[in-house]
């Protein structure tokens, strides 16, 4: 009873404020986006703020980017910033070596304009591997468009590929200001987040000596929204968390968990609960609250490669997903058949699965990039939306993406459904086998 208390007065103490259900708009899908995206890019007359793991030099980076130029050149005033992850800007895509990154690209663009915007790379920590910028969000005048989706030909669907995600706008002035204002005290020390459209060697080791007292400082980062003393029954908190257990973000996943009285509706990409989210799992099956988790299946994951093509270490991933996904099925099998549990895997064609959010009893609605990973409780600079919605105004719209959602799923009655480390093709397991038998398995599972 006093830990419920101590998780109320938590969610209670958020900053709101209140919002207009009918200038809340929640998107199905990629092509949506991009139109979406770009429509609003056009309009803008203030400002722009672009915040993403990446914006990839792809056509429909490229679109986007040049969209951006275009709106600049049309509107010298208008302040156009971007943020995306410092090193994800300056390698290649995993698997390749050499060749054009992001960085080039954005250079190379910058230089066909007068006009020029700011691209800003942000080293979250100093290598990649331990830690990235998953802020997400964009402002566009007094509009606030939320997704996990970054900016390249996959998310936008400009191909024959799409990878599903989810997409909210809010036309609120006070949440626009307030997420500016956020990223602004976060990302605007320039000695360390740094102009990726400076020369290369101009910035490749520039931020460092700065860096450890901006990382004190981006953990303490909270979004300046000013709250209401009597919030209204639709009312919208933004949330900021880097790294720690104890961050804003993190608190508030777990208290939303805690206070589950019915329902638990959870979309993940990667299923890897750190313990202490998987502990909050089981004790809302233990209370009788229904949990329904929508996962992508291992072929719908991002990093996945069939056996037909060549394989990649970084193909391994999606298969050690599976088996912690196996293993909590398993371990969970009584819920299952309690009805209490309620596992779907996602599988389109070959299409991958992006989703990312969690909503507990019809009411509270998390909209986030936080991929509930160890990497997201620990590493990551990751944020979020949290709508508290008492009538269940958005109920239309939400129910209708869940139904286009779950239209594509398949629904774990078992865990013998679920393939295991023996049905893996060859390489595989070899490589799994390896892993597990020097023990790294436990740090990898920390990273990913």
């Amino acid at each position: 009873m006093l830990q419920n208390l101590l998780n109320k007065r938590r969610l209670a103490a958020l900053s709101r404020t209140a919002i207009d259900a009918a200038a809340v708009q929640v998107f199905c899908s990629a092509t949506e986006y991009k139109e979406r995206v770009l429509s609003l890019i056009a309009q803008a007359r203030q400002r722009i703020v672009i915040t993403a793991l990446y914006l990839q030099a792809d056509e429909a980076g490229e679109q986007i980017l040049r969209a951006l130029y275009q709106a600049k050149q049309q509107n010298p005033a208008l302040d156009v910033r971007v943020y995306v992850d410092f090193h994800r800007a300056r390698r290649g895509l995993i698997g390749q070596s050499g060749g054009r990154t992001n960085a080039d690209f954005y250079r190379a663009i910058a230089a066909e304009y007068k006009e020029q915007i700011l691209i800003y790379g942000v080293p979250v920590k100093k290598r990649e591997l331990f830690g990235v910028l998953h802020l997400k969000g964009f402002v566009f005048d007094d509009s606030l468009f939320y997704s996990g989706a970054s900016l390249n030909n996959i998310y936008l669907a400009e191909q024959q590929r799409y990878r599903a995600d989810r997409y909210l706008q809010i036309d609120n002035k006070q949440l626009a200001d307030a997420f500016a204002a956020g990223h602004q005290e976060a990302l605007g020390n320039l000695d360390v987040i740094q102009s990726l459209l400076a020369p290369e060697q101009d910035i490749a080791q520039a931020y460092k000596g700065a860096h450890r007292s901006w990382l004190k400082h981006a953990r303490s980062c909270r979004y300046p929204l000013k709250g209401q003393s009597q919030p209204g029954p639709l009312n919208a908190s933004l949330l900021m968390g880097m790294g720690r257990l104890n961050n804003q973000l993190n608190q508030s996943i777990l208290a939303m968990l805690a206070l589950a009285e019915r329902e638990v509706l959870i979309y993940t990409p990667y299923f890897n609960p750190p313990p202490v989210l998987a502990k909050a799992l089981r004790k809302c099956l233990k209370r009788g609250v229904k949990l329904c988790i929508v996962v992508g299946d291992k072929t719908a994951n991002d990093f996945y490669i069939p056996p037909e093509q060549k394989f990649n270490r970084i193909g391994g991933l999606p298969y050690l997903y599976e088996t912690i996904l196996r293993k909590f099925v398993k371990n969970n099998q009584k819920f299952i058949d309690a009805g209490l549990l309620d596992v779907r895997l996602w599988r389109h064609e070959d299409n991958s699965y992006h989703l990312k959010g969690i909503s507990v009893d019809g009411v509270r609605h998390l909209f986030t990039g936080h991929n509930l990973n160890p990497r997201a409780f620990a590493l990551d600079f990751e944020n979020g939306i949290l709508v508290d919605d008492e009538l269940g105004q958005l109920q239309p719209q939400l129910q209708h993406e869940q139904q286009i959602i779950l239209a594509n799923t398949s629904i774990i009655r078992h865990y013998t459904q679920i393939e295991m480390m023996r049905d893996y093709p060859e390489q595989v397991k070899k490589l799994l086998s390896k892993i597990k038998g020097v023990g790294v398995d436990l740090v990898l599972k920390r990273l990913i």
